[in-house]
């Protein structure tokens, strides 16, 4: 194996690592907002799971694509990198929605309502966050033809996804009816 990988594709992941480095302060700064007005946190035990899964998607993108020498294929690789443009895009409109209800933790604020704007008002998409995460998580690695590691990441947090949605649902529902965070 030798490593061989293009500067763009290294400067792709690079850009994503930093998105996800802004993701993290704004989450800090959303989980002050609603630790001060009594919000509870829900499903610590599997949020360091996530932190190492989206840590080792940006390290497999890398290490695969570098290591294995994977070619940059056109046909493949421009449709993907469409996909990830388009899941940041979805994801901050997102974060920009849930405003300082938005966290990478799932913490509710008894009292709050749920939030219907943005991509919440679609009835038949319930956590559109999550679609971002997941339509990047199999785009990003297949950019550069790291498709083990879209494959991984993909299986991975699906499993994942199960737990994290049960979780939030569950702690949504432990709120009055119609008095809950999304």
């Amino acid at each position: 194996m030798s490593w061989q990988l293009s500067s763009w594709y290294l400067l792709l992941v690079l850009l994503v690592g930093l998105e996800r480095l802004a993701e993290l302060v704004v989450a800090r700064r959303n989980a002050r907002w609603s630790m001060a007005r009594g919000g509870v946190v829900h499903g610590r035990g599997h949020y360091p799971w996530m932190v190492a899964l989206h840590t080792g998607l940006l390290a497999g993108c890398l290490l695969e694509a570098g290591l294995a020498g994977r070619p940059f294929v056109p046909a493949l690789g421009w449709p993907m990198l469409t996909l990830v443009v388009a899941a940041q895009g979805l994801r901050w409109w997102c974060i920009t929605a849930l405003g300082p209800q938005w966290n990478t933790e799932v913490i509710v604020v008894p009292g709050l309502s749920v939030v219907e704007r943005g991509p919440y008002r679609l009835p038949w998409l319930r956590h559109p966050n999550y679609v971002a995460v997941a339509v990047e998580g199999a785009a990003l690695p297949l950019v550069y033809g790291a498709w083990v590691t879209a494959l991984v990441f993909t299986v991975l947090n699906a499993a994942l996804m199960v737990v994290r949605i049960r979780c939030e649902e569950a702690a949504l529902a432990s709120l009055a009816p119609g008095r809950a965070t999304a």
